[in-house]
């Protein structure tokens, strides 16, 4: 059953919430950016200290020109849901965000990969399903 997430047409960028299961147990929204350009996902150092899945972040990090993240470790978090699809043991990126981005998280291609994803721009939708034998390429 595909589900709809929607998102504000008017931004520049397609901005949705996701949730993680913090290391208490505790659910947390976290601000997200759809990212056809990621390769993978990638998590703030910020929501991940916050959540509780670092224990301290890097302090010098420094941001290469432009609007690029600053990758520097990796962890799996357990549980997730991203579009209203619950996702278990998800492998992201530790990255350093500016917060001037107003973001905590990128939503890169291996979300992609795992679900079919329609962008109806027109009505702010981003329509996902898992995929199935009748929806792969």
């Amino acid at each position: 059953m595909p589900t709809i997430t929607t998102f504000d047409i008017n931004k520049r960028y397609i901005f949705f919430p996701v949730f993680v299961l913090g290391t208490t147990g505790k659910r947390y929204k976290v601000d997200a950016l759809l990212d056809t350009g990621a390769p993978a996902t990638e998590f703030s150092d910020e929501a991940l200290l916050f959540t509780g899945f670092l224990q301290e972040t890097k302090k010098d990090i420094v941001l290469k020109p432009g609007l690029q993240t600053q990758k520097y470790s990796k962890v799996v978090l357990p549980h997730l849901s991203i579009c209203n699809h619950p996702i278990n043991n998800l492998e992201v990126y530790v990255s350093h965000f500016e917060k001037s981005w107003g973001i905590k998280a990128l939503i890169g291609l291996d979300f992609f990969r795992r679900f079919k994803v329609t962008i109806d721009y027109s009505r702010g939708h981003i329509i996902t399903s898992p995929h199935t034998a009748s929806n792969q390429l």
